[in-house]
C-alpha cells in the first residue's frame, strides 16, 4: 500500500469515527455529561493520533491497531446511545436487540489489541523476538473466547431490557466460565506483553529507548487515574459518582495515545528525560508538601484548641509555612532525583562545579587547557576534543 492511500484511508477512517461521535453518541443518555464529554475526547485522541500514525509509517501496524481501537470504542458508543434512543422513541425491536448484542463485545476489539499487540509490537512493529510468539497467540486466542463467551451468553444483556437473541440455551454457568477464563487469559497475556517492553528496552538502541521511556511515563498517569476512578466508585454512590468514575477512567488512558504519537513520529522525542524528571521533582514535592499541610494542620489545631476554637489559624500558619518551604523542598527533592536517577547529569554538574573551583586557583594556561578538555569528554563525551586559543596580537 503506498502512503497516499494509506493516508486516505487513514483519514478517511477519522473522518468518519468524528463524524459519529458528533452526531449520533450525545443524542443518548450515554453514561452522563461528564463521562459522555471525556469518553468522545478519547475516542477522538486515538483515532487522530492512528491517522496520523498510520499515513506516515503506513507499514507499521501500530497506528492501524490505534484506528482499530477508535473505531471499536465509536461502534460501541454508537450501540448504546442507539439502543438507549430505540427504547424511548420505541423503535423496532429489531434495532434495539442488534445494537444492544453488538455493544456487549465490540468494546472487546479495542481493548483486547491495544492492550496486548500494542505493547508486543511497538515502536517497529515487530514482536522483540520470535520467542514472543507464543504470547502474541495467547492474546489472539484469549480474545476470541473472551467475545464468543460474551456474544452467546444467554439471558438479559446487561443494562437492557433485552434478550440475547443467539444466547446459548441453558448455557449460562458454561458462558460465564468461557468468559471468566478468556479474561483470566488476557490479562496473563496483559502481563507478559508488559515484560515485552522491559525485554524490548534492554536490549534496544538509544533511540528506541527514547521511544519506550514515553511509553513508561505514561503508565503511572493510567494508574493513577484508574485508581482515583476506583476510589470514587467505591466510596461514592449515585450517577454523579459513576460518570465522574467514568471521566476519570477516559482522561488517564488519553495519556496512552499522545505517548505513543510522539514516540512514533520522534516530535520531540528526546525531551521524555525532562518530562520523566519534572514529573518525579513534582509529583514528590505535591506528595510531600501535602502531607506537611495536613499534619501541620492537625497538630496546630490539637495546639491551637485551648487557645481558640478557630481552626482558621492553623490553617493560615500551614498555609504560610507550606509556601516557605517549597524552594528548599523542590531544590532537595531535585538533586534527590538527579543523583538517583540521572546519575550522569548529576556527574556532569558535580564536575563543573569542581572545575570551576579549582580554575579559581590555576593560573598556568596550560593546566586549564587540559582540566578544560578533560572536563568536556567527561560531561559532554565528544567524540573528539579540540581546543583553539586566540594568540596575541
Amino acid at each position: 500500500m503506498s502512503r497516499r492511500a494509506a493516508a486516505r484511508i487513514a483519514w478517511g477512517l477519522w473522518a468518519i469515527e468524528i463524524a459519529v461521535l458528533v452526531v449520533l453518541i450525545p443524542s443518548g443518555s450515554g453514561s452522563g455529561t461528564w463521562g459522555e464529554a471525556t469518553g468522545v475526547v478519547f475516542i477522538a485522541v486515538f483515532a487522530s493520533t492512528g491517522a496520523l500514525v498510520a499515513s506516515r509509517i503506513p507499514g507499521n501496524p501500530i497506528g492501524w491497531l490505534l484506528c482499530l481501537a477508535a473505531l471499536a470504542f465509536t461502534v460501541g458508543g454508537v450501540c448504546v446511545s442507539v439502543s438507549e434512543y430505540a427504547l424511548v422513541h420505541q423503535w423496532q425491536r429489531t434495532v434495539v436487540t442488534a445494537s444492544a448484542w453488538v455493544g456487549t463485545y465490540v468494546w472487546m476489539l479495542g481493548v483486547g489489541p491495544a492492550a496486548t499487540f500494542l505493547l508486543l509490537l511497538f515502536p517497529d512493529g515487530r514482536l522483540p523476538s520470535p520467542r514472543w510468539r507464543p504470547v502474541a497467540w495467547l492474546a489472539g486466542v484469549a480474545m476470541v473466547v473472551t467475545i464468543a463467551g460474551l456474544a452467546l451468553a444467554p439471558g438479559r444483556i446487561e443494562n437492557t431490557r433485552v434478550t440475547n437473541p443467539i444466547g446459548v440455551a441453558s448455557g449460562t454457568t458454561v458462558m460465564d466460565f468461557v468468559t471468566t477464563g478468556g479474561l483470566v487469559l488476557l490479562f496473563i497475556s496483559i502481563l507478559a506483553s508488559c515484560v515485552s517492553l522491559v525485554a524490548r528496552y534492554r536490549a534496544a538502541r538509544r533511540e528506541q529507548r527514547q521511544q519506550l521511556k514515553w511509553i513508561a511515563w505514561s503508565v503511572p498517569f493510567v494508574l493513577t487515574w484508574l485508581g482515583a476512578s476506583i476510589w470514587v466508585e467505591s466510596t461514592q454512590s449515585g450517577d454523579a459518582a459513576i460518570d465522574i468514575a467514568n471521566a476519570l477512567v477516559s482522561i488517564g488512558l488519553t495519556v496512552v495515545p499522545v505517548a505513543i504519537g510522539i514516540a512514533m513520529l520522534r516530535h520531540r522525542l528526546y525531551d521524555i528525560d525532562v518530562v520523566i524528571n519534572r514529573t518525579l521533582v513534582y509529583g514528590a514535592l505535591t506528595v510531600t508538601l501535602a502531607a506537611f499541610y495536613l499534619g501541620s494542620v492537625l497538630l496546630l489545631q490539637r495546639a491551637l484548641g485551648p487557645l481558640t476554637q478557630d481552626s482558621e489559624l492553623a490553617v493560615a500558619a500551614s498555609t504560610l509555612a507550606v509556601a516557605a518551604l517549597f524552594r528548599p523542598a523542590r531544590a532537595r527533592i531535585q538533586a534527590v532525583v538527579d543523583q538517583r536517577f540521572f546519575r550522569r547529569k548529576y556527574d556532569a554538574a558535580r564536575t563543573v562545579e569542581s572545575f570551576t573551583g579549582r580554575l579559581r586557583q590555576q593560573v598556568d594556561l596550560e593546566s586549564v587547557s587540559d582540566d578544560l578538555r578533560g572536563v568536556v569528554r567527561e560531561t559532554v563525551q565528544p567524540a573528539h576534543v579540540s581546543l583553539w586559543l586566540r594568540g596575541t596580537p
